[in-house]
């Protein structure tokens, strides 16, 4: 009973103080009336919060590709790993929003080539970046 009465007292006397000293504290120079300072925090406000929707769709965007790159890349060893002329080859893959890119040293320009047909053959593959070299004792 105590604070159901207090509670009425309370709160619009909270309301009444926010709307007398909303004004006062949106009054940023002396020249600016108050509704044109409080309808500029509206907007910052407004803006605020569209730039942190923005930033959180860019960091979902931005897992999403990192996981399908990551998946890619995996991919894309797995299938020199079963080629049987890269298989022993020591080719790196790394991966960017679908672009893969092979480095490494291989024994033969024919296993370079190799190497670039299996990763462009792999799906989900946009583009082929081959930067493989070929060893001393590489055969052209």
């Amino acid at each position: 009973m105590k604070s159901a009465f207090g509670l009425r007292i309370v709160v619009p006397a909270l309301v009444l103080g926010m709307a007398v000293s909303a004004p006062l504290f949106a009054q940023d120079d002396n020249n600016v009336p108050a509704s044109q300072s409080m309808h500029r925090a509206g907007n910052s406000a407004e803006n605020a919060a569209s730039d942190t929707g923005q930033a959180v769709k860019h960091a979902y965007h931005g897992t999403v590709t990192a996981i399908s790159d990551t998946a890619l890349t995996a991919k894309v060893k797995t299938a020199l790993h079963e080629n049987k002329v890269t298989k022993d080859a020591d080719i790196h893959v790394n991966t960017v929003a679908g672009v893969v890119t092979l480095k490494g040293t291989v024994p033969s320009a024919h296993t370079a080539a190799t190497a670039q047909r299996v990763a462009e053959q792999t799906n989900g593959v946009k583009e082929v970046r081959n930067e493989l070299t070929m060893g001393p004792t590489a055969s052209q």
